[in-house]
This record gives C-alpha cells, sequence and structure tokens, in this order.
C-alpha cells in the first residue's frame, strides 16, 4: 500500500530495479552485510539498507523486490547491470508462474505471486546515480555527457520490456545532485568558480540535470506509445537547501573513515561512527540519503509535487 494519498493506493508488489539507493538487502545479502551503525534509527540494527532507517521506497509501503542493480550499463562500477536485473526479473515471473500452475493446494499457492498480480505490481526504476559518479572517475564531462543517450536508452528498453510483460505502473526515479554530495566535494580540488552558490559541483549537477532531462523527453514518448499505463518520473534533483554535511564517517583533521569502517593510523584507530541526531542531516553517509530525508523525498513523490505528472493522487491513474 502507498500512503499518504486522500485515498491509500494499494498493490499487491513493489519490484523495485536500482542501485544502493532503493536496495533493501540484496547487496548485504550477495556481497558484504552492512554493517552498523546503519540502521541505528531504524529498526536499530543493520537491515541490508545503505542508510540510518528507511528508504525513499520503504515509505511508499512494503515492498518485494529482487536483487539489486548497481547501475545501467555492463561497464559501471557493478556487474549487476539493469540488463541483468530485467534477465533475473523475467526468469522469476516466469518460474513463479509456472510453479504457481503446479501448485496443488491455495496454501502452496499461497507462498507464491499470483500471476494475475504482476500486471497490478508497482515498478520503480531507480538507477543511474552510480553510472554517473564512474563516468566522472574514467571520462571527461564532454564524454560523459555523449554517453548519456546510451544510458537513456537501456532504462527505456526496460520499461518497454515491463510494459509487455504486462506492468501498468512504473515509478522512474531522476538521479539526484550528485555534486552536491558531500563524499565528492571531500575530495574535490577545483577552485571556488566551479561551486554553484550552494557549494555544490557545478559540472557535475549540470550532468544529473542533463541526464533528468533526457530521461524526462524519453518517458514522454513511451507516454504516447502506452497509453493505458502510468508512467511517473520524480523531481528528486530539487535537492535541499543545506546538502553539504555528513553524518556518518570518522576524522581526525587528516584523515576520513567511511559510515561503519575502523582504520588505523600511527597506532591510532578511527571508527566511521554516527552523528548525534541523523535525523537532522541530509547526507547519511556521504553518498546516501537519511532516514529524514528519504520520508522528505517520499512524501513529496506520493503527493505529487515531486512527480511529473505533478497530480494530486499520481498512484491512482490506473487502478
Amino acid at each position: 500500500m502507498v500512503k499518504g494519498l486522500e485515498q491509500p493506493c494499494t498493490f499487491p508488489a513493489i519490484y523495485n530495479f536500482g542501485d544502493s539507493n532503493s536496495d533493501t538487502g540484496g547487496i548485504s545479502a550477495a556481497f558484504i552485510p552492512v554493517p552498523p551503525p546503519y540502521g541505528e534509527s531504524f529498526p536499530g540494527q543493520p537491515a541490508g539498507r545503505y542508510c540510518d532507517g528507511r528508504l525513499i521506497i520503504d515509505f511508499f509501503g512494503g515492498s518485494t523486490i529482487q536483487q539489486p542493480n548497481e547501475t545501467i550499463t555492463e561497464d559501471g562500477p557493478s556487474p549487476i547491470s539493469l540488463k541483468i536485473q530485467l534477465m533475473q526479473f523475467l526468469q522469476f515471473k516466469a518460474r513463479t508462474s509456472e510453479l504457481y500452475k503446479q501448485a496443488r493446494s491455495p496454501s502452496e499457492r499461497g507462498h507464491l505471486p499470483n500471476p494475475d498480480d504482476y500486471s497490478k505490481a508497482l515498478y520503480t526504476i531507480d538507477i543511474g546515480q552510480n553510472d554517473l559518479s564512474s563516468g566522472f572517475d574514467k571520462m571527461s564531462d564532454k564524454e560523459l555527457r555523449a554517453s548519456i543517450p546510451s544510458m537513456i536508452d537501456i532504462v527505456s528498453l526496460a520499461i518497454q520490456t515491463l510494459y509487455q510483460e504486462g506492468a501498468k505502473t512504473i515509478w522512474i526515479h531522476n538521479t539526484g545532485p550528485i555534486g552536491c554530495l558531500p563524499a565528492y566535494l571531500l575530495s574535490f580540488s577545483g577552485g571556488p568558480g566551479l561551486l554553484d552558490k550552494n557549494g555544490c559541483i557545478k559540472s557535475h549537477n549540470n550532468i544529473a540535470v542533463e541526464f533528468n532531462r533526457q530521461l524526462k523527453e524519453r518517458v514522454l514518448q513511451l507516454r504516447t506509445q502506452f497509453q493505458d499505463a502510468a508512467l511517473t518520473t520524480d523531481g528528486k534533483n530539487q535537492g535541499f537547501v543545506e546538502p553539504l554535511n555528513i553524518c556518518c564517517f570518522g576524522q581526525d583533521g587528516v584523515h576520513f573513515v567511511a559510515c561503519g569502517k575502523r582504520k588505523n593510523f600511527i597506532g591510532t584507530e578511527i571508527y566511521g561512527g554516527s552523528c548525534a541526531k541523523p535525523g537532522m542531516y541530509i547526507s547519511w553517509d556521504g553518498v546516501h540519503y537519511s532516514q529524514a530525508a528519504n520520508y522528505w523525498v517520499s512524501n513529496h513523490i506520493i503527493n505529487g509535487a515531486l512527480s511529473d505528472p505533478s497530480i494530486a493522487q499520481p498512484c491512482l491513474i490506473h487502478q
């Protein structure tokens, strides 16, 4: 159930295709478990999320999320690309549908997704940040801009494939203001003229805006093709007024330690611990939003303030 609307919007399932901003435990299960103090605000211990608590998708409602993608392309920082994730989902859908048909009793079918529910589910795509982040490290700004259309093509193909598989409600999340991520600002060596009025890296944010512009343009085209589907984008790139402080990290004035990590420098151990009030911060660990920021963004997506089309009850379009 997606809450926060005048009339709650109910979906039998939420299938997410995303990076660590929307991963509810896949990375932790497949690779290295997320350590403390992640999860300290909710549920009080690590829960596989790269946050002090809930993610945007958690605030949407209970979710059945498959293994996460890290990147759109296979050249990004993770081998689990959007293409691979889509193939995993298609295999999952085919196998569970066949098992549902073979089930001999209602109790057996109760442990499996109802094949009819795939067309009624909410599908979310929250991806792109890692591809752009990798591009900043490997390409010039001109080269990265030139690669954006190919990224959008892959997202578009995923949307079309999901539609062909029966998806009718797809929520496509924009990438955020990457130039405001504290993790980038800590290593930024450019002069003040390269920063905007908020202290964010202009070139990074300009590329994020261009990615979002092309993504929105493609979604508009797909809407004309799939008029019986609800394709909604959001405006996460609007960001916050004070986006530059990190809650969870460690430092001694010279060395920086990432959230949840421990490092020894000349006999002194430094721990990447949490701040006293995570709810006062936008950035949890320099890359991911805090639970408080996720709550703010999710509310504004659900009520339509950050959604395109900007409507009061966006998820009720095709119920």
